[in-house]
């Protein structure tokens, strides 16, 4: 099903409609500040299970999640001062952060080193569900792993709408991805992918 959804100022009782096919465990596609995400509940094991089908991903490799803000931040992780002001200073933003995760975290969004990846993008639709369903969503751009991104919601619903509950319909995005940080250790910053966003703060040196 394609939902349009106001991309500035989301209907609550859109979101509200959307929380509800979360809560019920139901995955979606839906507009992030780079290009658009497929996420359940991080608290779905069987949405978490469905997307890994989708995506036909190797689960190996764990997925990473949208909180709201920096306090959520600091439940699912452990948030060093050094890493809470890069941070604050970033997001939200085009960036996903690795950071080393707590037991808060369902074991299948964890590397084998035990990092998870987290975001905050600069999007009021993706932003507003997360807030409403008090529980971060997972992201993972919708696309077969290993191709590229899709930034219309059109072709989403033409490829994936029959595996999907619902997809948010939030204009045409572009097809970048978030360039990668990991924040782990105490005054650690490596950049593992580069994406959207300005990453000259981590190639010039700066911490």
């Amino acid at each position: 099903m394609l939902l349009p959804i106001n991309q500035l100022h989301p209907q609550p009782r859109l979101i509200s409609q959307v929380v509800t096919i979360l809560k019920n465990g139901g995955v979606i596609a839906y507009p992030t500040d780079t290009t658009y995400g497929i996420g359940c509940s991080i608290f779905s094991k069987k949405g978490l299970e469905r997307i890994y089908q989708i995506k036909q991903r190797d689960r190996r490799k764990p997925f990473s999640f949208i909180c709201t803000d920096l306090s959520e931040v600091s439940r699912y992780t452990r948030l060093t001062n050094h890493a809470f002001k890069i941070m604050k200073r970033c997001l939200p933003g085009p960036y996903t952060f690795v950071l080393e995760a707590s037991r808060e975290v369902p074991d299948l969004l964890t590397t084998k080193q035990k990092t998870v990846g987290i975001r905050i993008p600069d999007n009021p639709i993706c932003m507003a569900i997360v807030r409403e369903l008090g529980v971060p969503i997972v992201t993972t751009s919708a696309n077969l792993s290993d191709e590229d991104p899709i930034g219309d919601p059109l072709e989403i619903e033409r490829l994936f709408g029959k595996q999907l509950e619902l997809v948010i319909e939030g204009g045409l995005l572009m097809t970048d991805v978030s360039s990668v940080v990991s924040l782990v250790g105490d005054h650690q910053v490596e950049l593992l992918r580069e994406g959207a966003g300005d990453i000259s703060w981590i190639t010039g040196g700066e911490s």
